[in-house]
């Protein structure tokens, strides 16, 4: 849609409004998108994925990026997508500027202060992020499936899994997608198409979240994590509060976690949505929990001011190595979703009783050299630790990395009568160390200051520390509160280094 607007200021406003209600407009996969000039910014799994729907859909893509993908690269140009790898700023505006777009779809990780989103916006272009256009484009196939969106500071990816292992057990064709790993666009160009698609969220893609309507709904829990992103606690609470925005049946929320409840009292859903508490504790009707160690529906049977549909029980859930009281509330979270797309109790029981969690969250690693190894790599910020600290005693806790500018602090004060000593990894070691001295008193804390050590050295020599400390039958814990991008590649690359160090001590 290009045209000359170089006649005067009024008549480029003119042009940018008519591009803009051109965007606007584009809401099905089989609306004409052909010739659209869409800028991507990023290309990672979720950049690539986008790219890749777009050009199919006709437009002229340029992709825009900092970081080399060879394996990417030469994929785009299979596809037919132009694109740019440049780290410098001033060169990647210059770039976008002179490919002038009528669209730029934001990958997750870009905040909204980023010079190409900040610019786009000076000039009324229209901004996406990749769940806006996948809902834009959920109706690729004849069966558009109905959206069940999950966020939290912490158990996304595990009740996203849970709530899609219990809807396939209901017999719904259903995937799990978004932050989870595979795109939502990928999720929806699937030919048979799905029943139903639960989408894990993280704040940075609920920041550009668009008019979406899930079919039901959760927040599990919130705790501050990415203030360095969001700018604020304020800003990161309003962030996962957009989950709850039309609704079409069900608001799931954590009754122990009053900010996720003020997110559904604030939230603006469809007409019939219904608020869906779970929790540990005997729960109110509308509500689900634990009873002499059930868990129990309280939600959806039609006495459930009396009564209550029996689920599982806590002690089948330690036979699956789900019991510690964070993983019960994912389990009761994944039931309410799932209850309210329909799935009978008894196919929800099977389900969770046919589950397996994925690897560094809370995984039992054994004991060896009389003492229990936990790998917990997956809780990267404070409030994940704090759930397996609150579990354990006796532990010489490993933790450290990036803390994006969350205070660690009151997480070392609450647990530090648990705390048999720490050693500290990462770059942000500084605070950290300082925190556990000032808490543990006498008890050792181990710093590994090289920073630049290779990261299976790294390991190697904290499990060899945690040894040391040790005493027979305590827990040596990898819980680290922080990312881990500072010394290795992911949360998954750091699990399987400390997984591979403490073999080697068998």
């Amino acid at each position: 849609m290009g045209a000359d607007v170089n006649s005067s200021s009024g008549d480029a406003s003119i042009y940018a409004k008519l591009v803009a209600e051109r965007v606007a407009s584009l809401s099905s996969w089989h609306h004409d998108w052909s010739g659209l000039r869409v800028a991507v910014l990023g290309l990672g799994v979720t950049g690539f994925s986008v790219a890749d729907t777009l050009v199919e859909l006709g437009c002229r893509v340029r992709v825009i990026t900092g970081a080399p993908d060879p394996e990417r690269e030469r994929l785009l140009d299979v596809i037919g997508a132009e694109w740019l790898i440049e780290s410098d700023d001033e060169a990647q505006l210059a770039d976008l500027e002179a490919f002038d777009p009528e669209l730029v779809v934001v990958s997750p990780g870009y905040r909204p202060d980023h010079p190409l989103t900040t610019w786009a916006t000076a000039r009324d272009v229209t901004v996406w992020g990749d769940i806006e256009l996948g809902w834009r484009l959920r109706d690729k196939t004849g069966r558009i499936a109905d959206w069940i969106c999950i966020t939290g500071t912490n158990g996304k990816t595990t009740t996203t899994q849970l709530t899609a292992h219990m809807l396939a057990a209901g017999g719904l064709r259903v995937t799990p997608a978004g932050n989870i790993g595979t795109p939502i666009l990928d999720a929806l160009r699937d030919p048979q198409g799905y029943d139903a698609i639960v989408v894990e969220l993280s704040s940075f893609q609920l920041e550009r979240l668009g008019e979406i309507s899930p079919y039901a709904s959760a927040c599990l829990n919130f705790a501050d994590d990415h203030l360095d992103w969001h700018g604020g606690p304020e800003a990161y609470w309003a962030a996962k509060a957009k989950v709850y925005r039309n609704t079409q049946v069900a608001c799931v929320y954590n009754r122990a976690d009053p900010a996720t409840e003020r997110m559904v009292e604030a939230a603006d859903v469809v007409e019939g949505a219904r608020a869906i508490s779970f929790g540990l504790d005997t729960p109110p009707s509308s509500g689900f929990g634990v009873v002499e160690g059930i868990l129990v529906d309280r939600g959806y049977h039609a006495e459930r001011r009396s009564e209550a549909f029996e689920l599982v029980t806590v002690e089948e859930l330690a036979e699956r190595g789900i019991a510690a009281p964070h993983m019960v509330q994912n389990v009761l979270a994944a039931c309410a979703l799932a209850r309210a797309r329909g799935i009978e109790p008894g196919e929800i029981a099977r389900a969770v009783l046919s589950f397996a969690p994925d690897p560094h969250r809370a995984q039992q690693l054994g004991e060896i050299r009389g003492l229990r190894w936990i790998d917990d790599s997956k809780a990267t910020n404070a409030h994940a630790a704090d759930a397996s600290l609150r579990a354990l005693n006796d532990v010489v806790w490993v933790l450290g990395g990036l803390l994006k500018g969350v205070d660690i602090d009151e997480l070392v004060r609450t647990h530090a009568k648990r705390l048999r000593g720490a050693v500290v990894i990462g770059v942000n070691r500084a605070p950290v160390v300082e925190a556990l001295r000032r808490h543990l008193g006498e008890r050792p804390v181990v710093e590994i200051a090289d920073a630049e050590r290779d990261p299976s050295g790294i390991m190697a020599a904290a499990v060899a520390e945690a040894l040391a400390i040790g005493r027979p039958g305590d827990t040596v814990l990898l819980s680290p509160a922080a990312a881990s991008m500072d010394q290795f590649e992911s949360y998954g690359d750091r699990g399987r280094r400390f997984q591979a160090a403490v073999r080697e001590l068998e």
